[in-house]
């Protein structure tokens, strides 16, 4: 029985989404088909189909089978957060998705212990490979794995662009048609992780690498090698990249196509081969067998006179027997001659040209159909199992079947047959596992099983399958009859043998309606899906199979390892006839019959919308097709053939007991009660429902519908009373969240605040004793009695000195430190003195710094010994007094090289006489010189000046001194000058002069002449006055107060 996984969660919550969306139903259709009111209608089963298909709602479930409808375009709903959102959830509670059937398949394994299989069918485009990779991602990515198991995940997933590579082909309905069946077993060990896999191929569409419909190509690996391969593997290849070169291409006229992009998947499957287990010298002679199908394909045969059948390209035949390692002649013969054994005698015979094509057909089909084959073994070994305690210790499967669809083409030949008739068994099956899937579900549960009318197909099987009397036996039979057999005559022995079947119809047999719609050489089945007819040509041909056995002798002998593996030796050896390719079919399908009837199946029925494969086209035509041939709407019937709609009671009950006063909000009594009160209260009628062991079954979705109007209808009365029942519990919840909280708080605050409080009693009373200790023993060295009390003493005398610093280098004031830190406090004042006048001197400014140095200078040069001092030092020291108009330009070039630092207006009073004359007093930086007009009236070299004399009053006469021995000089210079301070002070800088400066409070001498000396004296008076005193001195009047 399937298994449904749980509908309660952890916290006992249910989940329906199913019915939650039945509201929307009318927009959006119902998301189970086995809930349509009229479930006998296909107009109303396609109609459901076309709105979920409108909003991007691909997936539908009827019951346990998943339909998936092909968008055509990307829709965000297979990432890895939309995997975990179906990882572990029941198939009912998210709406349908392939991750549901995916997870639901893999817990039913995981849960029950029994192997699984998941099949997957449609017409081709209607997204079956598309379907199995989404299936192997959701397994790859959320099963457990360690490096190993995620190895082989890998390697499940890489297999995939290889086997579409080369079992895949462009047809008229879909870019990437897979042309061969494939069953994979994925193997789980016992704790659910990947192990193992294992892939089984069905009926490879071989003929279709020699003949193409128009549209349509060959397999994907020729177009990939031509336009991805690199030009050198190319040459090496004997090809070039224009597939029109090779017949083999060329039959459907469709080289290329926009939608493929060969370089890329070629690029794919080269990375996916070494990773599957390919060795470079496997990879290479892969690729050989590919480049002499397409050799194969352009060698052409002339014939003779004689009618005799010869080969007219010699350079395919070469490149052939090059890259297969063949002898090129004896390929040749064989491609031309047959070898035929009578009674242990052989015999060549020449073909005829027709038979020589037909002949390097079959070894083109060959070659490629069993080098197909090989490639699968391959990769199951590089799937296989290989740690054998798997093998013993509770290892699981999970199937995957991704097969063709039934097929209803315009012509229909053998491949169709073998196509349809294996769709047949799968009906077959599907029907007779659905139907005993669904009575141990209703013995399980009680319910009385009721016979359900289908269509059982099993009259067409045997039609088809039937020993000595089935179309297959019948075939096999006209293969091997001798004499003159052909497709006709095997149409006369249907036509002979079943000419009474209801199933069956010829254009013999036909009435007159149907004879004008079937040709004469077309056989009609009667499919559980429908009716199709197969033409007969060909299909002898197709059945044998056969392969000359030169050919096969010819292969044997290659060096090739791939076709040396394929063409064994016993086969030419071997005289018994090989199987039809029919037979074989069969045997491989009761095979796979077996095999699924062994596992628990899933299922999903593919849908393509439309052939232009456009997204958000419905085509209602072709969907009601696929709906019919798909055995759709029979499914459906089986499904509803009882009730249609079925809950475990406590899902049910969660759901709808607001519907019922006495099963709201809560029920406490037995589920099967509260069910059965629920259901009384809404008025079901008996033949509506039925109470099973542990669950509801609901006959009618109407019943269903209708309770889910009434549970839609009561939301806002339910949300009412929800949210008063949540407000009132809010609030009380709150007020006694806060209650406690408040009483939290009170009480650690309040022993906070004691144990604070008494803290700070016992520091009080320690701090007080360490200071009572540390003064009594303040005048003994730093020790432990004393050491607080001293730090306590420093630490306030800091604290206060941070607060009551001076200001600037003019404030003297200073604390009063304790007499325990005077020597400290000395330093600190020394410190923070020479840290004011360091800022201080660094905020200065350059010219500021050159006014307060010659201020400096002037400072101890007249500070207290000159009366002109204290006004005359507080006004600024100009560069020069003079401006650089009042300098006479032959006075600078005189100058030469020495620049004018300083020029100042200046009386000179002569020596004699004392008249007082006009002069300018230039300093340069090596002598001064006096100036008359534009003469240098004398030049005073620095390092001869003997020194500067000036008094002591407020007047501003001073004299030069210079030596008396020097004939160039004429004596000591009496000047007078306003700025005296200002000019002195530059001349003692300049000259270096300073401690040579001598102020005298009463009277100066000076040198008049060699020998003779001068005399200035100074009184005070009430103003300035320069005059000839007694005898024959200079008196020089000071004012009191004179601003000089």
């Amino acid at each position: 029985m399937r298994y449904q996984g749980r509908e309660v969660d952890i916290e006992g919550r249910v989940r329906l989404v199913m019915e939650s969306a039945l509201t929307a139903r009318d927009r959006v259709g119902v998301q189970d088909f086995v809930l349509l009111e009229n479930y006998n209608s296909e107009a109303a089963f396609i109609e459901n189909l076309r709105r979920r298909f409108g909003e991007n709602l691909v997936y539908t479930y009827i019951g346990s089978v998943l339909v998936s409808v092909n968008p055509y375009k990307d829709l965000e709903i297979y990432s890895k957060q939309q995997m975990e959102r179906y990882r572990g959830v029941s198939f009912y509670e998210i709406s349908p998705h392939i991750y549901a059937v995916s997870d639901n398949t893999y817990r039913a394994m995981r849960t029950e212990r029994k192997d699984q299989c998941i099949l997957i069918s449609g017409e081709s485009g209607a997204g079956k490979t598309e379907a199995s990779k989404k299936i192997l991602l959701y397994y790859a990515v959320t099963c457990p794995a360690s490096d190993q198991m995620a190895s082989l995940g890998d390697r499940l997933l890489q297999s995939t662009p290889v086997l579409e590579a080369f079992g895949n082909a462009k047809t008229l309905r879909n870019d990437n048609s897979s042309r061969f069946g494939k069953y994979m077993d994925v193997q789980f060990d016992f704790k659910g992780a990947p192990v193992g896999g294992h892939i089984l191929n069905y009926l490879l569409e071989k003929s279709r690498v020699v003949h193409q419909n128009h549209g349509e190509r060959n397999f994907h690996i020729f177009y990939q090698l031509l336009e991805g391969g690199e030009d050198d593997l190319l040459n090496s290849l004997g090809l070039d990249r224009h597939p029109q070169n090779y017949h083999y291409l060329v039959k459907g006229n469709c080289p290329r196509v926009s939608s493929i992009n060969e370089k890329n998947n070629w690029k794919a499957v080269m990375k996916a081969l070494p990773n599957i287990g390919f060795n470079e010298e496997e990879v290479q002679e892969l690729l050989n067998i590919i480049a002499s199908v397409l050799h194969l394909g352009n060698t052409q045969f002339g014939e003779g006179e004689e009618g005799e059948t010869h080969i007219t390209t010699e350079t395919p035949i070469g490149n052939i027997a090059r890259l297969l390692g063949v002898d090129g002649s004896a390929l040749g013969e064989a491609l031309t001659h047959k070898k035929l054994i009578a009674k242990e005698e052989e015999m060549i015979s020449p073909l005829n040209f027709e038979q020589a094509g037909s002949a390097r057909d079959a070894l083109a089909k060959a070659v490629y159909g069993r080098t197909f084959t090989w490639l699968v073994e391959k990769i199951n070994q590089s799937l296989a199992l290989k740690d054998e305690i798997y093998h013993s210790y509770g290892s699981t499967v999970i199937g995957l079947l991704d097969i063709y669809g039934f097929e209803v083409l315009q012509h229909n030949s053998f491949e169709q047959f073998c196509i349809n008739y294996c769709n047949e068994k799968l009906q077959q099956l599907f029907i007779e596992l659905t139907l005993r899937s669904e009575q141990e579900e209703y013995e399980t549960e009680g319910i009385a099983w009721e016979t359900v009318q289908y269509f059982d197909n099993k009259i067409i099987c045997d039609l088809i399958e039937e020993k000595h009397k089935g179309i297959i036996s019948i075939l096999n039979e006209e293969c091997l009859r001798p004499g003159e057999t052909g497709d006709v005559s095997f149409l006369e022995k249907l036509e002979d043998t079943l000419g009474g079947h209801a199933h069956f119809v010829t254009h013999k047999l036909a009435n007159g309606k149907t004879r004008r719609v079937m040709s004469r050489e077309e056989f009609r089945l009667l499919h559980y899906a429908g009716e199709v007819n197969y033409n007969v040509n060909g299909f002898l041909d197709k059945n044998n199979d056969l392969l000359n056995r030169n050919l096969k002798e010819v292969m044997c002998q290659s060096g090739n390892q791939i076709l040396n593996h394929c063409f064994r030796r016993e086969e030419v050896i071997d005289q018994k006839r090989t199987e039809m390719a029919a037979t074989q079919f069969k045997n491989s399908l009761m095979k796979l019959m077996e095999i699924l009837m062994s596992k628990e199946p899933s299922y999903v029925r593919c849908i393509k919308p439309n052939d232009a494969k456009q997204p958000g086209r419905f085509d209602e035509v072709l969907v009601r097709h696929q709906v019919k041939y798909l055995g759709l709407m029979e499914n459906l019937r089986v499904r509803r053939a009882g009730f249609a709609y079925r809950r475990r009671f406590e899902a049910f009950l969660q759901r709808y007991k607001p519907l019922c006063p006495e099963t709201w909000p809560n029920w406490h009594g037995r589920l099967v009660d509260g069910v059965s009160t629920l259901v009384n209260h809404l008025g079901y009628k008996p033949e509506e429902y039925k109470l099973g062991r542990s669950k509801i079954f609901i006959r009618f979705p109407k019943t269903l519908f209708n309770t889910e109007d009434l549970l839609e209808a009561k939301k806002p009365d339910i949300a009412l009373s929800l949210q008063t029942s949540w407000r009132g519990y809010r609030e009380r919840s709150k007020y006694q969240r806060i209650r406690r909280a408040v009483i939290v708080i009170q009480s650690g605050w309040r022993g906070m605040k004691a144990r604070r409080r008494a803290k700070r009693r016992r520091q009080a009373a320690d701090l007080i004793r360490r200071l009572i200790k540390g003064f009594i023993y303040r005048h003994e060295e730093y020790c432990p009695e004393n050491e607080y009390f001293l730090d306590h003493i420093r630490y306030c005398f800091l604290k206060k000195l941070r607060k009551n610093l001076p200001k600037s280098v003019l404030d003297k004031s200073w604390p009063t430190p304790s007499p325990l830190l005077t020597e400290a406090s000395e330093q600190l004042r020394r410190l923070n003195m020479q840290n004011m006048v360091m800022l201080y001197c660094w905020r200065i400014q350059p010219e500021w710094r050159k006014q307060l140095e010659q201020k400096v200078v002037a400072s101890e040069i007249f500070k207290d010994e000159k009366d002109s001092y204290p006004p005359g030092v507080g006004r600024l020291f100009l560069d020069s007094r003079l401006e650089r108009e009042q300098i006479n330009l032959k006075v600078v070039q005189t100058l030469g090289n020495e620049k004018v630092q300083y020029g100042v207006p200046v009386t000179k009073y002569d020596r004699r006489g004392f008249k007082a004359r006009p002069r300018q007093l230039l300093l340069t930086a090596s002598f001064a010189v006096l100036v008359d007009r534009t003469k240098i009236k004398q030049k005073f070299d620095y390092t001869a000046m003997r020194g500067i004399s000036l008094s002591s009053l407020s007047d501003g006469m001073f004299v030069l001194h210079m030596p008396s021995e020097d004939n160039k000089q004429k004596g000591d210079a009496v000047l007078h000058c306003d700025h005296v301070i200002e000019l002195v002070t530059k001349l003692a800088m300049m000259a270096g002069r300073i401690s040579h400066i001598n102020i005298s409070p009463g009277s100066i001498r000076f040198a008049v002449a060699r020998g003779k000396e001068g005399i200035i004296d100074f009184v005070r008076g009430s103003e300035l006055k320069v005059c000839k005193g007694k005898r024959g001195h200079l008196l020089v009047t000071s004012p009191q107060s004179s601003a000089t």
